[in-house]
């Protein structure tokens, strides 16, 4: 996890953690023991039940980085190891603490026609994987019968309904999920999109996604990947038939962004 520049964390108490949920837990366990995070676990006990209990194979990380922490670190030291952990969470951190703060980062301020122009959204059945904030749903929603913003992290959708409520977006419904576990029968929508979601598992995440959309649906990842990649996830993509083209993020560059007609 990298330090993004989203957030100041030195504004943030370590207790923040208590707010993970289980998706991020697995995350995190299944990172590299680093003597910051067992420093800061070391005085932070509560932190560390909380994190074996909302995933128990997190106690083996844990044990690791708890061999690695300094020994009797001053208040300076300790601070120190907690804004290591806390800047590598970035992400997670503004989706619960502050995702209205996300919601303008100037990243997202790409032009609406780079995703509406990849497919006709009219009286259709969308689906926006990984939603967020709802920068894809609520760009579409306009144009769309129904959009389900499936989305895991449950403070981000709170703040989809909130926004949803106050933009007088009637068509759009929160939804608990993943790109994995998709909520949803066979072959039951027109569209399935998604951003920054597509890779870790592609195999697993294609044929999930391909399962709920219908023949003749359209798959749209926006962005799908760096315009410079040359990933696992570009040569899936690729070799698994979809288009792809450029557009421009702000203060980001280029990404890629992917499209496919399903055909049963």
């Amino acid at each position: 996890m990298a330090n993004l520049g989203w957030l100041d964390v030195n504004d943030i108490d370590f207790n923040a953690l208590l707010l993970l949920e289980p998706l991020h837990v697995r995350y995190l366990a299944e990172q590299k023991p680093t003597q910051s995070l067992g420093t800061a676990l070391s005085n932070h006990p509560a932190i560390r039940w909380y994190l074996e209990y909302k995933h128990p194979p997190m106690k083996d990380l844990i044990n690791q980085c708890l061999s690695l922490a300094k020994p009797n670190p001053s208040k300076e030291e300790l601070r120190q190891a907690e804004l290591q952990v806390l800047a590598g969470m970035q992400d997670w951190l503004i989706y619960l603490l502050d995702p209205e703060c996300y919601d303008h980062l100037d990243f997202l301020a790409w032009d609406d026609t780079s995703l509406l122009n990849m497919g006709d959204f009219a009286d259709k059945i969308v689906l926006d994987v990984g939603s967020g904030t709802g920068r894809l749903a609520f760009t579409v929603a306009p144009y769309a019968k129904v959009v389900y913003a499936i989305e895991p992290v449950a403070n981000l959708r709170r703040y989809l309904f909130e926004k949803r409520v106050k933009l007088a977006v009637d068509n759009l419904y929160p939804i608990d999920g993943t790109i994995t576990q998709i909520p949803f029968p066979a072959n039951f929508a027109d569209i399935l999109m998604a951003g920054h979601v597509f890779g870790e598992h592609p195999e697993q995440e294609y044929q999930e996604m391909l399962r709920v959309v219908n023949n003749g649906g359209l798959i749209l990842l926006h962005p799908g990947t760096n315009a410079n990649s040359e990933d696992e996830a570009h040569y899936f993509l690729v070799d698994h038939r979809f288009e792809f083209d450029h557009f421009e993020e702000p203060n980001e560059g280029l990404k890629r962004k992917y499209w496919k007609t399903i055909h049963k």
